[in-house]
């Protein structure tokens, strides 16, 4: 049975409504391209920061295959990513010269010179701990390296084991994932918070990565990058929520008890990481995302935002997935805001932090 066939049990959605908008946004936004690939393909695996739409093919309601969601996206389709138009990946991958956008591997109707170029086995709503994917229906990060497989078993039967492994050996693996496991879990539902400190839970966090970097080594992978935590003391979703009982919708500051999150469990997992990179042929890198976005929050109207505190997509303090839908508002421009919605950045905000990790991406090229 495929991976595919044992998380379906809904068909794929059928998206009814085109949303068309009339907008300049980031038609300035581009990427450096570079004319050689300077790997041969692209593997990604996380959540919602690194999903193009593997959740339309399971029984989830987190997806994002409808408008407004994709409205600066190619002919404005809605492809499943969270945001209005690309992800770093995708701009990653027109950087390195691999291709324009990374699609998602459960899309049945990708091609094998599609398949062979990379894709992503991101799955929005997951993370490192698997009770956070099981609150939201969605596959674990941990069980993508089972779709990996699957990968690596298709492409053996196309192109040989050879090819097969030479591909792997060479390609570029990116991992962003986390968010999730504090904003849904640690912080929502009171189980993990009753078992573990916030220290503790750091480490069982970062102990879940370590052993799943090594099972993507142990299947070939030899160039790593892993992105830390954003400041998720910043995301509209999470000022909403630590705000109730104040004003939520005019005192819109990152919650400051939520500060130190991040840093530390990026200090800890950067630390790890560069434990494990200790083979000349082994390439593992930490990437930094959360001072660029702090940079963007900081520096808002320097950068030409006009809002940093709650998403574009209807009121911003809330809406997410299903409840930003074709019959919420938007506004007028999208590469205004830093957040699309109540958690993820806009295509342009995406486009900054990918500016800022080029020379992270740098490195492993010339590794």
């Amino acid at each position: 049975m495929s991976f595919l066939n044992r998380y379906s049990s809904h068909p794929v959605q059928v998206v009814l409504l085109v949303h068309s908008l009339s907008i300049l946004i980031s038609s300035a936004v581009s990427t450096e391209t570079r004319k050689e690939a300077s790997f041969p393909a692209i593997f990604v695996f996380g959540d919602s920061t690194v999903d193009p739409g593997n959740n339309n093919y399971i029984g989830t309601p987190f997806t994002s295959d409808f408008p407004p969601y994709g409205i600066d996206f190619e002919n404005h389709i809605p492809t499943g990513r969270f945001t209005n138009g690309r992800l770093v990946t995708d701009f990653i991958a027109s950087y390195v010269g691999i291709k324009e956008y990374v699609p998602p591997y459960l899309d049945p109707t990708l091609s094998m010179e599609e398949l062979l170029t990379g894709v992503s086995f991101a799955s929005a709503g997951s993370g490192f701990d698997t009770l956070t994917a099981s609150l939201t229906q969605v596959i674990p990060v941990i069980k993508q390296v089972d779709c990996f497989k699957e990968y690596v078993r298709r492409i053996e039967e196309a192109v040989g084991k050879e090819r097969a492994e030479e591909l792997i050996k060479n390609a570029l693996f990116v991992i962003s994932a986390g968010t999730n496991d504090y904003v849904l879990n640690y912080y929502g539902p009171p189980i993990r918070k009753h078992t573990y400190t916030i220290s503790a839970y750091h480490q069982f966090l970062v102990q879940i990565i370590q052993q799943f970097i090594q099972d993507l080594v142990d299947l070939g992978a030899r160039k790593i990058l892993t992105a830390g935590l954003p400041p998720i003391e910043c995301l509209p979703i999470v000022i909403t929520l630590n705000s109730l009982h104040s004003d939520a919708f005019h005192k819109r500051n990152c919650i400051d008890s939520l500060s130190s999150v991040a840093p530390d469990y990026n200090q800890l997992m950067g630390q790890t990481l560069k434990d494990m990179h200790n083979s000349s042929d082994l390439h593992i890198l930490y990437v930094d995302i959360h001072n660029s976005l702090l940079n963007i929050l900081r520096n808002t109207k320097k950068l030409g935002f006009e809002d940093a505190n709650s998403g574009c997509c209807g009121t911003g303090l809330l809406e997410t997935s299903f409840l930003c839908n074709p019959d919420s508002p938007v506004c007028s421009d999208a590469s205004s805001y830093v957040f699309f919605d109540s958690v993820h950045p806009t295509e342009r905000a995406y486009y900054i932090v990918f500016k800022d990790i080029i020379p992270t991406i740098d490195l492993l090229i010339n590794s």
